[in-house]
């Protein structure tokens, strides 16, 4: 065990510690001690595709990357985390020169999470969300994609522009980063004023640093509060701002 896998393993113990503590205090006082307690669902791995392109912002993909592969210290469920391509690059270079090699083919018929990144969208004529546009191979396959039963896809920063580029966002609440709002909006998404907007299938998230909102809000939703609450713990991070959720039915 490395020293990072061993700092991992330390705080999901004292997490999940303190964890039940506070479990065991909200069951008291709620008449259960089942409150933090994740529906029952899957018991199979929670399979987790983070896409890749070249121009893609590291924060984008590192924080998604970040959270979801720790995210099996905190639960019984098998977590598992890969970097994809559509075009069948064995390495991108991202935003700001880094070279992630080792990458998967691309298969969302094995996926249960499909996680997009943005980056380059200020840069029209630079490498990422534009050229991947332009390209058109990204969009086809994310639309492709979209028709598998059981799939979420998840988008952050500008990577939701690569959503809207494949007619994914069209009458349908989302959000991106700030300064591609009005373009969401008038390629017809739905655009809330939220750090995350989870519409079922679909869930996207602002700029950058929302991706790490986007992660805990999954993993709270696929895992459980307590895995995000040890997450959180973990990373000495608080998740922040709105999450937008459809109301209920009238």
């Amino acid at each position: 065990m490395n020293r990072r896998q061993l700092l991992r393993a330390t705080t999901a113990v004292g997490a999940t510690a303190v964890g039940a503590t506070a479990v065991g205090a909200t069951g008291a006082l709620a008449g259960t001690a089942t409150a933090h307690a994740p529906a029952a669902g899957p018991t199979g791995p929670l399979r987790v595709h983070v896409v890749m392109f070249d121009g893609v912002e590291e924060l984008d993909f590192a924080a998604p990357y970040e959270v979801f592969s720790a995210a099996g210290f905190f639960t019984p469920r098998p977590v598992e985390v890969r970097h994809v391509s559509a075009t069948g690059a064995r390495s991108v270079t991202a935003a700001y020169g880094t070279q992630v090699r080792g990458l998967h083919r691309w298969a969302p018929e094995e996926a249960d999470v499909l996680v997009v990144p943005g980056g380059g969208y200020a840069r029209r004529d630079s490498p990422g969300v534009w050229a991947e546009i332009d390209r058109g191979t990204l969009p086809r396959a994310l639309a492709e994609a979209s028709s598998r039963p059981g799939l979420t896809l998840a988008a952050l920063c500008t990577g939701v522009m690569l959503l809207s580029a494949a007619g994914l966002t069209r009458g349908r609440p989302c959000t991106t980063h700030h300064k591609a709002k009005a373009d969401l909006a008038r390629q017809g998404g739905l655009v809330k004023s939220a750090r995350v907007v989870d519409d079922g299938d679909l869930v996207t998230a602002g700029g950058i640093t929302s991706g790490l909102e986007l992660a805990l809000w999954i993993a709270r939703r696929e895992l459980g509060a307590d895995t995000a609450n040890g997450l959180e713990t973990m990373l000495e991070y608080e998740a922040r701002g709105t999450v937008w959720t459809p109301g209920p039915a009238a």
